[in-house]
């Protein structure tokens, strides 16, 4: 990492971190339920950001590896295997290698940011089977949130130096996204359900940890007899922190299907992830609206796998970035419309 990728990733986070904190200081005194309208005004205030963002990159994203001749901006090309269409001189390239860059992220984002629904379909089924009153859900996913920017930092930058040594890590990754499309087809109407007791981090914690017996309000410990508990609310929060590292196993090679850059691969996801507690209380309030966009999910990851094996392929052919956020953005758009305007026909109860 150089002295300019530092000062910008350093940056980056300062401003996540505040945003995060006017949230939980100022939004967040007191545990509430969050209800629909709130959910989206939320929503919408991420999604803004995000593009705010994508607007940065696109305008100035040669800040992000300090880029300021010719000679950097082909190393940091041929590293990450950006695709520029070549100008005829230096600026040109830099407004190419924006352009190429910001469609890059605005993909990885709407991609994650896409993923992130199956991902709620499971933490709502984790706060439902565990009994959490709906008021304290947001500070879990407060606190699961930062729990899960550390955890995709670490995946994130670890899988591109693999991917960087090692070229055949991609197929793997791919082979894991058709596995798991194909696999999330086939269960789709398969109804999950979770078992407190027997799930690996409630018997983890409880083996290694002294748990309280109930919940405490919104307290994930407390103290008796000079002894500090966890409370089933913080065990609650590593179980929704565990969904997320297997949820990252999918969605985070996803991504470095569409860049090999892991800087962009970072910022999509972190603004995918900051919208994804908004976007649970919406979900939540629309569980049974979208019955077709598992169908869709499943066909987006097996199409992000197929696309990694044949990449270099449908390279040559021409097929660039901007083609894969079109098919993307269509997979998304049929499963939503199918499930507004052909919704499956409630069975008949007979007596």
């Amino acid at each position: 990492m150089s002295v300019q990728e530092l000062i910008f990733f350093s940056i980056f986070i300062l401003f996540i971190l505040a945003i995060l904190m006017v949230d939980l200081g100022i939004f967040n005194k007191q545990s509430h339920i969050i209800k629909f309208k709130e959910a989206s005004a939320w929503c919408f205030v991420w999604i803004v950001l995000a593009l705010g963002f994508y607007m940065l990159i696109r305008t100035h994203g040669d800040m992000i590896h300090g880029i300021t001749n010719q000679s950097q901006l082909d190393t940091i090309e041929k590293k990450y295997d950006h695709i520029i269409t070549p100008g005829h001189t230096f600026d040109e390239n830099l407004a190419n290698y924006r352009e190429s860059m910001s469609l890059e992220y605005i993909t990885g984002y709407v991609i994650e940011y896409a993923l992130s629904v199956d991902n709620v379909f499971v933490m709502v089924l984790i706060f439902l089977s565990f009994s959490v009153e709906q008021k304290y859900y947001k500070r879990v996913l407060f606190w699961g949130i930062l729990g899960a920017i550390i955890m995709r930092f670490l995946f994130i930058f670890l899988s591109s130096a693999l991917i960087q040594q090692f070229s055949w890590v991609l197929y793997i990754f791919g082979g894991l996204l058709v596995f798991t499309g194909i696999r999330m087809y086939i269960t789709r109407n398969k109804q999950d359900k979770i078992e407190p007791e027997k799930h690996p981090i409630v018997k983890f914690a409880s083996k290694y940890f002294s748990v309280y017996p109930q919940y405490v309000k919104h307290h994930f410990w407390i103290r008796r007899n000079g002894k500090l508990l966890l409370t089933p609310l913080f065990v609650v929060l590593l179980v929704i922190e565990f969904s997320d590292v297997l949820f990252a196993v999918d969605s985070v090679p996803a991504i470095f299907s569409v860049t090999k850059d892991p800087y962009i691969v970072f910022f999509s996801n972190i603004f995918a992830i900051l919208g994804l507690r908004s976007l649970f209380f919406l979900v939540m309030n629309m569980m049974n609206t979208f019955v077709y966009l598992k169908h869709g999910l499943s066909i987006l990851l097996t199409f992000i796998g197929v696309k990694m094996f044949l990449g270099d392929w449908l390279k040559e052919q021409g097929f660039t970035t901007a083609h894969s956020l079109y098919v993307v953005l269509l997979i998304l758009a049929v499963s939503i419309g199918a499930s507004l305007f052909f919704k499956p026909k409630k069975e008949k109860i007979t007596h």
